[in-house]
């Protein structure tokens, strides 16, 4: 059996040694692309490789046939490739393979030409005027009604036919080297066996924020709009990607109502009872929230589900949900995560039945980060964490037991066992000393051989 070190550096000789990729701007036809571009496309989820390859495993468009592999670059192509109609591509199962090649932008129109919010805009609807009504000075701290917010929800309709495209079950899209998408969703609801990989998100904004009095102590803005949104699915895997608001923080937004202007929702959400979901060396950066597994409290559909593996991803310069988690058996391993800053709430979200199992993560801290809130209570009771280390500031990499910092510092106390063992890994885990060593230069988009 390899030791962890050796199957690690396996790997990064693996990825770091393919040899560069070549331009694919002059490129009509998949069979056109080198041949690490479509052997890349054709793979599926490797064996024991997290939840997703729980049952039938995920194997994507791997079986598609010469009509339905495409090579798109803009949104029009991209929803065709999808099946033709985005409003009924969620539905069409046939297996699809799908690059993308430069930028496609979901705030393209069907001319090829930018839209902006304003003509996304019902009539009806003016931010100004929506401050003016439900200012809780005027408005109070209830809910907005009337017909302002009618116009605002009917241009979050508006946006979402637009920006939101639905992909159906039995799909790949990988992209080539530089490949964005930008402004846009990727909608797996009701879509089993997909596959995204080494594409950069960038900055799935909402147009229209909606204002939640009753969120929190002094109210929220609440966005819409994740970069990946996966619910009722399963057998989905999430790998090699990027995510960031790029030149759109929302550190940047104004403030209203005496609380940030937030135009931005999740990274990847996996809600809605979907589950078997591995997301592995993807790049989180810059950003507010960024996965949240279960969308509610209640008890019901979602028991038994939101099986989520979460393992080699880099979680840097972000603020909270890393994850949050509520029922599901969550597996999180041999991440790296560099924290810090005067926004940061919490890394591991502790949620209603939730059962999360932490192994072998490393966390490099701002001095200002205390280890105790790494971890925060949703209204969880326990969760599994062992062989953590922390680098605080410019100090020595150390071993932490989080959970008892967590427990010495709050009330009430978590209990130490989540209750359950994760058996779908792959390969063996590696000490967390090691982590920064393969996650930092290996997670992310364009580290994959396109």
């Amino acid at each position: 059996m390899r030791t962890p070190l050796v199957g690690a550096m396996a790997l990064a000789l693996l990825l770091v040694g393919a040899p560069a990729a070549a331009s694919h701007s002059d490129s009509t036809a998949p069979d056109r692309l080198p041949w690490s571009a479509r052997h890349l496309g054709g793979q599926a989820l490797p064996e024991r490789d997290g939840w997703a390859a729980e049952g039938v495993g995920t194997t994507g468009g791997s079986a598609a046939a010469h009509d339905r592999t495409r090579v798109v670059r803009s949104r029009a192509e991209l929803v065709d490739a999808l099946g033709g109609d985005n409003a009924t591509n969620a539905t069409d199962a046939t297996p699809k393979l799908i690059y993308v090649d430069g930028t496609v932008d979901g705030f393209e129109g069907a001319d090829g030409t930018p839209l902006t919010c304003a003509e996304l805009a019902d009539p009806g609807y003016r931010l100004a005027d929506y401050l003016a009504a439900y200012d809780p000075a005027v408005w109070g701290r209830v809910a907005p009604a009337g017909p302002l917010e009618e116009a605002r929800v009917r241009s979050v309709a508006n946006q979402t036919r637009q920006t939101q495209i639905n992909v159906g079950p039995n799909t790949t899209i990988v992209g080539l080297r530089g490949a964005r998408l930008t402004g846009l969703t990727l909608m797996v609801d009701r879509a089993s066996n997909v596959i995204v990989r080494n594409l950069t998100f960038v900055d799935a904004r909402d147009c229209f924020p909606a204002w939640s009095p009753t969120d929190g102590e002094a109210g929220n803005w609440n966005s819409q709009f994740d970069q990946i949104s996966v619910r009722r699915s399963e057998n989905v895997w999430i790998d090699h990607n990027t995510f960031t608001d790029g030149d759109n923080p929302d550190s940047g937004q104004p403030t209203y109502f005496g609380r940030p202007y937030q135009v931005h929702d999740g990274s990847l959400d996996v809600t809605h009872t979907a589950s078997l979901v591995t997301a592995s060396w993807n790049r989180f950066t810059g950003r507010d929230k960024v996965l949240l597994i279960g969308s509610s409290n209640t008890v019901g559909p979602d028991v038994d589900r939101l099986k989520v593996t979460l393992h080699h991803n880099l979680f840097e310069g972000v603020l909270q949900r890393l994850p949050r988690v509520r029922f599901g058996q969550v597996d999180v391993y041999n991440n790296q995560y560099r924290l810090g800053g005067d926004d940061f709430e919490y890394a591991l979200g502790v949620g209603v039945q939730s059962a999360l199992y932490a192994e072998n993560n490393f966390f490099a801290l701002d001095p200002a980060v205390d280890p105790a809130d790494l971890l925060h209570d949703w209204g969880g009771t326990a969760l599994t964490e062992r062989g953590s280390w922390i680098r605080q500031g410019d100090g020595p990499a150390r071993p932490a037991d989080l959970l008892a910092a967590y427990n010495a510092a709050h009330d009430p106390d978590l209990g130490t066992d989540a209750g359950w063992t994760p058996t779908l890994r792959r390969d063996p885990v590696l000490p967390a000393p090691l982590v920064p060593l393969v996650v930092g230069p290996l997670a992310g988009a364009d580290r994959l051989p396109v």
